[in-house]
């Protein structure tokens, strides 16, 4: 647990916080990741004490997300969590796919120390921007005591990188944490916990796991059940190389029968296979012998947490283990 002033950390990866446009009124026709980050912690307000350092991983709009980004920011995080006197760091990402970038840092390094994701619903430049005090917020977070493991804040809220998923296209309160709920508020400067945080001593991957090279991680496609669901799609991925699929399944898990009968045959051609729901909340429920319980359930992982969960599940097999 850290809670001690030290040094934190800013790193940038880009996205709608960093964006810029033609208007201070445009919230919407924005370009994102034009601005480094050094510029956007310019005036970052911070605790008497605690020195700032930044740092530029990548500059892209988060739509473009990729595992060889992955790969240097996970890098990155892991060399100053290494640092003794860096009490915590903050990761500035766009909203498009925080919540994969976070589920599998947390996955990958399950830190003790603070790891704060922040994002901004609208560009640097509008006139109503949020990244500023989205930012401050989250050097609330990352200096609080008890803080530890990833955590996402966003519009006052702290949400658990386990739980985080994206749940608006506009508002600035885009983001939800399902049944789970939020760990925690920022109130003007003050983080008020909700429930326990992250342990961040849970079971990780590790950086060594990574491939350098982006084309050696494994594919894993996501496919929705629902009416009229198309099984074509599984073979013709299975034929190209797939390793793994999650279906996003109705209600309770519930799949097509056309669609449950070509993800068994991709099952016994070696393809893994796991079932979530299309559902934002709940979890998935299993009884024995219901229809489709053979297909492994994700649990209360959303289809894109299921999708990350199965990528090191399959970094994980290649070393000897079992996905």
């Amino acid at each position: 647990m850290q809670s001690t002033p030290g040094i934190l950390v800013v790193l940038g990866t880009g996205g709608t916080i960093a964006g810029s446009a033609a208007s201070a009124d445009d919230n919407v026709a924005y370009r994102a990741a034009t601005l480094p980050v050094a510029t956007l912690i310019a005036s970052l307000p911070v605790p008497a004490g605690v020195a700032v350092e930044s740092e530029q991983v990548a500059q892209l709009d988060s739509k473009d997300m990729d595992f060889a980004t992955w790969r240097a920011l996970t890098g990155r995080v892991a060399g100053h969590l290494a640092r003794p006197e860096v009490a915590a760091i903050i990761v500035t990402h766009g909203t498009d796919t925080l919540e994969e970038t976070a589920y599998f840092l947390e996955r990958v390094l399950a830190p003790a120390k603070p790891v704060v994701f922040t994002a901004a619903m609208r560009p640097a430049t509008s006139r109503l921007a949020d990244g500023p005090q989205n930012l401050a917020d989250a050097v609330a977070v990352a200096t609080a005591p008890g803080a530890r493991g990833v955590v996402v804040v966003v519009a006052g809220t702290v949400h658990s990188a386990l739980d985080v998923r994206k749940v608006h296209p506009y508002r600035l309160d885009a983001f939800g944490s399902g049944d789970a709920g939020p760990i925690a508020r920022v109130e003007e400067g003050r983080v008020r916990s909700l429930r326990p945080w992250p342990e961040g001593d849970g079971a990780r991957l590790g950086l060594d796991r990574l491939p350098s090279d982006a084309s050696g991680w494994p594919w894993v496609a996501i496919v929705t059940s629902g009416a009229g669901a198309d099984a074509r799609s599984v073979p013709a991925l299975v034929d190209a190389g797939c390793a793994s699929i999650v279906v996003a399944a109705t209600g309770n898990g519930r799949i097509h029968a056309a669609l449950e009968a070509s993800l068994r045959e991709a099952m016994r051609r070696g393809c893994v296979v796991l079932r979530s729901t299309r559902c934002l909340d709940g979890t998935v429920i299993d009884a024995p012998g219901a229809c489709g319980t053979d297909i492994p359930s994700a649990g209360a992982l959303t289809p894109q947490q299921a999708r990350v969960e199965l990528i090191v599940r399959l970094l994980e097999r290649r070393d000897g283990g079992s996905a």
